[in-house]
């Protein structure tokens, strides 16, 4: 009948709107959520972000994104609305705004250094910034490692600085800087120092000065030294050969050594496998300047020992190892503390290099990296689910460890660029950046389940701004630009005091340390004056360059690519008279995962709008808590 048959419309209509209140539902949900987690993450990774909201350092939640600028961010308003990424970050940086920042840049090195030469005296390495005064290490308190380990009495910050000063174009500081230390520094001192931390930081910086002094183009001015002796490396050849001969005698593998007498009597037999296997590009280069092979030989045995402890299941490598028995004492492997730099340094020596079993060690790691440590969607700027994320995992099974991540591994977004991995960086770079945002610096330590800081201290760090500057030079994206203007300003407003930049003791409360490590001079201030100096001989000058682990510019070229000997590590295994492995010449037919010989690896279009989709960046805001 007429009644029943509209009693039957109605309820049809009925259903048909409560389906479509649902569908709207999930779309709302759909888009709020930035897609939401995917299935597949936590089907691996049985763990949520948990997108609720954190409290600011004042005790009030941060508002959202289209609220005040809070805290974390230094760029002013960020706008409202759905393109509200759009309208902060894809409007290209006026040339003064560039110029301001380049100048900016600058002046906080120079102005630090200044007051370091002021006060420098022979025991002077570390430098005080709020009292202004140089720091020498504890020798009443030999178990301070945080200060000893790194400090040995020879004038760090000057030396780790020199090459910084010759980019910067500051010609008579760094000829003064050079004399200083041909003058004044001296190895041969009762000091126990970290085997790694000197090499990264001592004769990384005096083999790019080397480079710099002799290199006949001359691109950064004159930087020329008169009477210099080219055979010294700086130093005068008895003075160097006598650091790197106690390196040596203990086959660079225990973290520490005194410069007087050699292994400590209670020296610890464990060390991280960055330490004992990053001073591969050090090591090499000072061989092939020198014509002797005995550094580089000994650095790839190390790394080779290394290598060859990798779980079999997986290809994985521990971040600590007992150098006596070969056993695995820490189990953790990621990309931060205590393995960063081992990768990097398997690509950086076949760039500089050549050798194909560098190259070939690369591939296989970085695949074992994309098989166990990376979580998330598998394209950084399509599809549903999480954001890409590399976690801490067991060596042997690849199981989840812990969640949290470290600052160090703030690099690998550079190191993806070297090898043609854009897209990927560019998703793992936002990812820091956002933490930076959340708190205008980068928490030692930052737990993404927890969304919160576990380590709360920031020591002037420069791996985010590496990251940065690379993918800059990748991408020429504006993007970049206002990341490093975000962070310049940032470190204007936390970290500076009177004679310098301070370390940030709480990243929540802003509270400082007075200690300026030397790093922040020879990495953090150099790659932010050249994100913004496009001008640069770095960028303009011809020559290609790359960077040390400890950001120490060397220019790649025929010199360091054609070794001179053939006694490293051989295919047949054959030795020489000496018992050394032989090496024959290799064809350079293999090539990195995920390379491209394209230059161009993002098209010129892509340059004019946002490296990743303003819904993949909010996503990645909701990840730390910033919405």
């Amino acid at each position: 009948n007429a009644r029943g048959a509209r009693a039957t419309m109605q309820w049809r209509a009925l259903v048909l709107g409560l389906l479509l209140l649902r569908l709207g539902l999930h779309g709302v949900l759909w888009l709020v959520f930035g897609l939401g987690p995917s299935m597949g993450f936590y089907q691996r990774f049985p763990l949520s972000f948990g997108f609720q909201r954190l409290r600011g350092p004042d005790g009030l939640a941060p508002p959202d994104v289209c609220g005040s600028a809070h805290w974390g961010y230094a760029l002013g308003d960020r706008g409202c609305g759905p393109d509200e990424y759009e309208k902060r970050y894809s409007s290209a940086l006026p040339p003064q705004l560039r110029a301001q920042m380049r100048d900016l840049a600058r002046s906080i090195c120079v102005c630090v250094f200044n007051e370091y030469m002021c006060q420098h005296s022979r025991n002077c390495s570390d430098w005080v910034p709020w009292w202004c005064s140089g720091q020498a290490p504890d020798v009443g308190l030999s178990s301070n490692l945080n200060i000893n380990d790194v400090l040995g009495n020879y004038s760090l910050t000057l030396v780790d600085a020199l090459d910084t000063l010759a980019i910067m174009g500051n010609s008579s500081e760094f000829q003064k800087a050079v004399k200083l230390v041909i003058n004044t520094v001296s190895f041969d001192r009762d000091s126990t120092v970290q085997v790694f931390e000197a090499t990264i930081r001592v004769l990384g910086s005096l083999l790019s000065a080397h480079r710099i002094i002799t290199d006949s183009k001359q691109p950064f001015g004159d930087m020329t030294i008169k009477d210099y002796d080219t055979s010294g490396l700086i130093l005068p050849p008895k003075k160097f050969v006598f650091l790197c001969s106690v390196f040596l005698s203990l086959c660079v593998l225990y973290p520490q050594v005194n410069l007087k007498t050699g292994v400590p009597p209670d020296s610890n037999n464990e060390t991280c496998t960055a330490g004992a296997g990053s001073l591969l590009v050090e090591f090499g280069i000072l061989s092939r300047l020198l014509g002797d092979s005995t550094f580089e030989w000994v650095a790839r045995r190390a790394v080779k020992a290394l290598w060859n402890l990798r779980s079999n299941d997986t290809g994985l490598l521990g971040n600590v190892v007992n150098i006596q028995t070969g056993h695995w004492v820490g189990k953790q492997s990621g990309l931060g503390a205590g393995l960063d730099s081992f990768y990097e340094y398997l690509l950086k020596s076949y760039i500089l290099f050549g050798e194909k079993e560098d190259l070939e060690m690369f591939n296989a790691a970085y695949q074992s990296i994309q098989n166990y440590l990376r979580r998330g969607r598998e394209a950084c700027n399509e599809g549903e689910g999480d954001p890409p994320l590399y976690v801490n995992v067991n060596m042997f099974s690849g199981q989840l460890m812990n969640t949290w991540i470290d600052s160090l591994q703030a690099f690998f977004p550079g190191l993806q660029v070297l090898i043609g991995d854009v897209e990927d960086a560019i998703c793992l770079h936002a990812f820091y950046y956002a933490i930076w945002k959340r708190y205008g610096a980068l928490p030692e330590r930052y737990n993404w389940q927890l969304q919160a800081p576990d380590v709360l201290f920031y020591p002037l760090r420069p791996e985010l701004v590496e990251s940065t500057y690379l993918l800059y030079q990748a991408t020429k994206n504006p993007f970049y630009l206002h990341v490093g203007m975000d962070i310049l300003q940032s470190l204007e407003k936390y970290t500076k005091v009177k004679c310098g930049y301070a370390t940030l003791h709480h990243v929540i409360d802003k509270s400082k340390e007075d200690r300026m490590e030397s790093f922040f001079l020879s990495e953090t201030c150099k790659y932010l004056y050249l994100l913004f100096d496009e001008e640069n001989p770095v960028h303009k000058s011809g020559t290609r360059y790359m960077f040390t682990t400890e950001g120490h510019v060397i220019s790649v070229d025929k010199l360091l690519r054609e070794s001179p000997w053939r006694e490293f590590f051989s295919e047949d295994g054959e030795q020489d008279q000496e018992g050394k492995p032989m090496h024959r010449p290799r064809s350079h037919d293999v090539k990195v995962v995920n390379s491209s010989s394209n230059c161009n690896r993002v098209p010129d279009e892509r340059r004019y709008s946002l490296p990743l989709k303003s819904i993949y960046m909010r996503q990645i805001d909701q990840m730390v808590g910033l919405v």
